[in-house]
């Protein structure tokens, strides 16, 4: 299995659409055999992941996919019909290489232990946190000190919000030069490691999930908060 993240811009115009589609293509997204788990996605800056934050502009798809069915998905209806409305793609190619803990009560990505090892080009990172709904104002205060820190970092080449619904399904899809810059602001940060540590005292989040992987493949321009 390999992991795939779309990325399409588009008008304000279509917007209707876009929202039409996250709610119809998970349909066919279940029903294809080659596809274990995949999320639709909203975007947006990440400063202060609130509402405020949304980008209506910018939607997304990511997926696990069997490797032979990638180029066969890549050109299927859903895929097709996005583009048809979209101004721009990006496609994100990318193998785990490091894992922990889960996202809607599974472990959708699978970690290539031997690529791990040796993976040193581009690193994809992904979090996504569950918040508890009475830790919503304690955690958006302490948010932009995060967010300024990498946005700021040297090793981060962009960097999106992401997130399943308005609030309470947050997270980041950020691409870094390498998996030496991801822990420097991981374990280094001084914003960063405060975060944790009121994560794991004050428990703000019911699930989460921080994954690293191997990013093979980049089509289409990026997009980033920097």
């Amino acid at each position: 299995m390999t992991t795939v993240i779309y990325l399409w811009r588009i008008r304000a115009r279509s917007i209707p659409r876009a929202i039409w589609h996250m709610a119809s293509d998970r349909i066919s997204l279940k029903r294809n055999p080659a596809i274990s788990f995949f999320k639709l996605i909203g975007t947006g800056t990440g400063q202060t992941f609130t509402p405020r934050d949304a980008d209506p502009t910018l939607w997304g798809l990511i997926l696990t996919i069997q490797e032979s069915e990638l180029e066969g998905f890549d050109e299927s209806d859903l895929v097709k019909s996005w583009r048809s409305f979209a101004l721009t793609e990006s496609r994100y190619i990318a193998t785990p290489i490091s894992v922990h803990g889960s996202w809607s009560k599974s472990q959708p990505f699978v970690v290539d232990t031997e690529l791990a090892k040796s993976w040193e080009g581009k690193v994809l990172a992904i979090t996504r946190a569950r918040i508890r709904w009475r830790k919503n104002l304690r955690f958006w205060r302490a948010v932009p000190p995060v967010i300024e820190s990498l946005c700021d970092c040297a090793g981060v080449e962009s960097a999106i919000g992401i997130g399943e619904a308005p609030i309470g399904l947050q997270g980041t899809l950020s691409v870094w030069s390498g998996s030496a810059a991801v822990r420097e602001f991981a374990y280094k940060g001084a914003a960063h490691s405060e975060a944790i540590r009121q994560t794991q005292s004050q428990q703000w989040y019911s699930e989460e999930l921080f994954a690293r992987f191997a990013l093979r493949e980049v089509r289409g321009s990026t997009t980033s908060t920097k």
